[in-house]
């Protein structure tokens, strides 16, 4: 990827019968509209390797290839797709680079959450001006499909957000980019696209990046989670759930909390170094097929105890699915006012227990499971235990 390394707003008298006809007060124009997520790059030790697991693990399909056979010298970069989710694995050809002295600092995790605009001139400008840090001013790229213009600004730690503009664009990825065509292509799991991604910052960090997307990016928080939410006997952490205009990103953000041992949150940041990408969320129509062809692909997933289901019906009244199927896979269930949804997340799918995956199917609801989290959170430390970090 061609982008560079970030080291870091009179009393009227008239008589009511003479008033006129109140008006709704006027929208605030979206300053930043955002199609979607165009792609998520990660910094990795073995970007063919990466894509290799990702292709054969999750099903995701070969797509597009930049090294030196496209005349890059100094990384290499694998793009995977599966319905609208594009992920790009990127890593250094030499030592001592920036990209390497990411990834020694933080292991193999996410570097850019790309987000596809029409304009992306006129997101730096936005952006920029209400305090964004710049990482990327905006940069036209040609090649004969066509051009692409990407500009990019920093946010929580080493994490950067990439504006990509592709309106002029009809290649297969992006300029410099050739298309990637391995013999070996397993079929996809069923997976459609990114549904939230989820941002781990440190102690008392979290207000101050719901500010950012606040006030940077035009965003609104959709709900909070405090430690009485998200809590077990031995830890916590908090939550505030920020999304865009039209609801097509959603990035919740967490912070520690005081508990009597290590929390999730806070391995993560000993192990990354900081403030990075947590997990992310992938969308499918049919958990119970996609999470059966990912376990018989090798995927490793949280499991919960069986009484889990006990009472599950009960619980969150009746759903569609066979409850046996449900507990043999370990998927969980929660229903808010608008429906109901199943959600299942990964181990660590890095080295480092850091980044993992969840996999959810919505049938209506909108929210993000929390009368699931007391049971996810003990899953996940027990995960903690078996690894000395509790």
């Amino acid at each position: 990827m061609t982008i560079p390394d970030h080291n870091e707003q009179p009393i009227n008298n008239h008589t009511m019968s003479t008033l006129p006809a109140p008006t709704a007060p006027p929208t605030t124009p979206d300053f930043l509209p955002i199609n979607g997520t165009d792609y998520v790059e990660l910094f990795v030790g073995n970007a063919l390797q990466s894509a290799h697991y990702f292709r054969n693990a999750f099903g995701f399909q070969p797509l597009a290839m930049a090294g030196l056979e496209t005349g890059l010298t100094d990384r290499e970069s694998y793009v995977v797709v599966q319905g609208k989710i594009r992920l790009v694995f990127t890593s250094p050809l030499h030592g001592g680079t920036p990209i390497g002295a990411h990834i020694d600092r933080h292991g193999d995790g996410v570097k850019a959450i790309a987000l596809w605009v029409d304009d992306a001139r006129q997101a730096y400008r936005e952006t920029v001006k209400r305090g964004a840090r710049p990482f990327l001013e905006p940069l036209a790229e040609k090649d004969r499909d066509g051009q692409t213009v990407r500009s990019g600004i920093c946010t929580y730690g080493d994490t950067v957000h990439i504006f990509v503009e592709r309106k002029d664009y009809h290649g297969t990825f992006l300029p410099g980019f050739v298309t990637w065509q391995p013999e070996h292509s397993p079929e996809p799991a069923g997976l459609r696209y990114i549904d939230h991604m989820v941002g781990n910052v440190g102690w008392n960090e979290m207000n101050r990046w719901v500010k950012f997307y606040e006030e940077v990016m035009g965003f609104k928080m959709m709900v909070s989670f405090d430690d009485k939410d998200i809590s077990t006997d031995y830890s916590a952490l908090m939550s505030k759930v920020m999304s865009n205009g039209n609801g097509r990103i959603k990035f919740p953000i967490n912070e520690p909390a005081e508990g009597k041992k290590k929390s999730q949150v806070e391995e993560y940041l000993d192990f990354y170094g900081g403030p990075g990408v947590q997990h992310i969320a992938v969308a499918t129509d049919h958990i119970v097929d996609t999470v059966h062809a990912l376990r018989e692909r090798g995927v490793e997933f949280l499991r919960v105890p069986a009484a889990y289901y006990d009472d599950l019906e009960q619980r969150v009244g009746h759903i569609d699915e066979d409850i046996a199927s449900l507990r043999e896979l370990g998927i969980l269930v929660d229903r808010d006012d608008e429906g109901y949804l199943l959600q299942i997340f990964t181990k660590p799918v890095m080295p480092r227990p850091t980044l993992f995956f969840e996999i959810i199917q919505r049938k209506g609801a909108q929210s993000f499971g929390k009368g699931n989290f007391k049971a996810l959170f003990e899953a996940i430390e027990r995960e903690q235990m078996l690894r000395g970090t509790l």
